[in-house]
């Protein structure tokens, strides 16, 4: 697969040139997210090698970047802290093996339905996670205390951190031979270099590290833990919940990478990706992950959209950890800092401050919901709340529009023309139309307008079939499917069908299976 990626037309020094960027970018994320999960730095990084060149090139979105993330990492914390580092390695090979199944059981496909408003929900939420984040590398160590900067060290952290961010802004305005964030990686680390030899104190990835990145190679290790029922009662609710929160992230990541770039990925591939990644993550070391919607949007900014882009960053990031770390070290965090803020800037919408009055109520609602649940809990559980409340929001829409156009033929029925979906959340609007106690002895509802949705529909009609027939009166209901005449229960008693009228439609009841 390699190979067929270089015979496809590309720019390769532009894939080249990304990856090493986002290699650079993944350093500081990774060894963040490993001392949130409570774990060696390598381990973090190991992850990102791993999850970023097996989703690199078995995953369904070409140009999107996998690695260590907060999102699982937030996860693993209580189960490092109390059951150790292995527990985590047979808990992430667990979440593979769920991923794939996910994936072979195409169930992928689902995050395709996500409304909109969840999606700039999640983003807005995403960039604000991410800048808080940043504001960590504001603080220093101060006998044994983390304390904000001041003085000279915090005015030259910031100068560092806007000089990256305007050479990230202005430099593709004349040029883009080279990655902007790139050369201001780059430059900012040669003026910081300067600034040390004068004796200032210039933070650097080194120092974040506490002790360095150097390692080797990855090896292979079966997690040392029992393989009985009890460890599988331990691991399988992290591995289920970071199973899940993974996939969220790395399918809303696909969708908006599809966005930005106009193409379609494949998202049961990618979740068969992100499980392979994950499984082979548990026995090479490493902490899981998923993608990244910060290194995502970087790689593709700077021109990785293809495969390359993202097997070059894997492994430049591992060629760093073993050859290079001494070089990486001596990157200041403002020049890292500037990067992952322009990232900020870039993923959050801001359109979306704009809608208020251009976009129904319920969708700006639901916007700063799933913004606030993303914020200060986790992205899973704010995708879950912000489906069902659209979910639910639309129902009661649909809810309200049927209606009934009514009528008295010449022969003395008097007819009920629905207009209208009848499902659950319409079932009490529908019962309403109807005026049983002065209706003539014969009434017709037609639902040649209508469609019947669910069970909850049935028991609406059968309902109103009661009340006609406790009154002595005689119903006939046109337009009926045949799976809505099974489940009817007085259809033989008081109901005339004309069969050759009915629509060839199905209810979605599981009685009928």
């Amino acid at each position: 697969m390699f190979f067929d990626v270089l015979k496809k037309k590309l720019n390769a020094k532009d894939e080249i040139l990304s990856g090493l960027t986002v290699a650079l970018a993944l350093i500081p994320e990774a060894i963040a997210f490993s001392f949130v999960a409570g774990v060696s730095p390598l381990v973090g990084l190991y992850a990102a090698f791993i999850m970023g060149l097996i989703t690199a090139v078995f995953g369904g979105r070409p140009g999107m970047i996998s690695g260590a993330t907060g999102s699982m990492a937030v996860v693993f914390v209580a189960l490092v802290s109390t059951y150790g580092t292995q527990y985590l390695f047979a808990t992430v090979i667990l979440v593979g093996i769920i991923q794939i199944l996910i994936g072979v059981f195409k169930l992928g496909k689902f995050a395709r339905i996500i409304p909109h408003p969840v999606m700039l929900g999640f983003v807005n939420g995403l960039a604000i996670v991410i800048f808080r984040a940043q504001l960590g590398q504001f603080k220093v160590d101060v006998n044994g205390k983390s304390m904000w900067m001041t003085g000279s060290t915090l005015y030259i952290m910031l100068g560092l951190v806007i000089l990256t961010m305007l050479i990230i802004y202005f430099l593709p305005k004349l040029t883009k031979a080279v990655p902007s964030s790139l050369a201001a990686i780059i430059t900012v680390t040669l003026i910081s270099l300067w600034l040390s030899k004068s004796g200032f104190n210039i933070p650097n990835v080194k120092d974040f590290a506490k002790g360095g990145i150097s390692g080797a190679f990855p090896q292979f290790s079966l997690p040392k833990v029992p393989f009985n029922l009890k460890t599988l009662e331990i691991i399988f609710p992290f591995a289920l919940t970071a199973a899940l929160v993974g996939l969220i992230e790395s399918l809303l990541t696909l969708t908006l990478i599809d966005e930005l770039t106009d193409t379609r990925g494949r998202s049961n591939k990618e979740c068969i990706g992100q499980g392979a990644g994950n499984m082979l993550c548990g026995v090479f070391g490493g902490m899981g992950g998923c993608a990244m919607i910060g290194q995502s949007i970087i790689n593709v900014t700077s021109g990785g959209r293809k495969r390359l882009s993202g097997i070059v960053a894997a492994i430049s990031l591992l060629l760093f950890v073993m050859f290079g770390s001494s070089l990486i070290e001596i990157i200041p965090l403002a020049a890292l800092v500037g990067v992952m803020f322009m990232v900020v800037i870039g993923t959050f919408e801001w359109e979306s401050l704009k809608l208020g009055n251009k976009i129904p109520l319920k969708d700006v609602i639901v916007i700063i919901i799933v913004m606030i649940i993303t914020v200060v809990h986790d992205l899973a559980l704010a995708v879950i709340v912000g489906v069902i409340l659209s979910a639910l929001i639309f129902a009661w829409e649909k809810g309200k529009q049927i209606s009934a156009t009514i009528f008295m033929r010449d022969d003395g029925i008097k007819v009920y023309r629905l207009d209208g979906p009848l499902f659950f959340a319409s079932a009490t609007c529908f019962k309403n139309i109807f005026d049983i106690k002065n209706d003539p002895k014969e009434i017709m509802i037609d639902f040649k307008n209508s469609h019947i949705m669910d069970h909850s529909a049935i028991e609406a009609i059968n309902s109103i079939t009661k009340k006609y027939k406790e009154n002595n009166k005689k119903l006939h209901l046109k337009h009926l499917s045949p799976d809505c005449l099974q489940l009817l229960n007085n259809a033989e008693e008081i109901i005339d069908v004309n069969i050759l009228e009915d629509p060839k439609y199905y209810i979605a009841d599981d009685t009928l299976a």
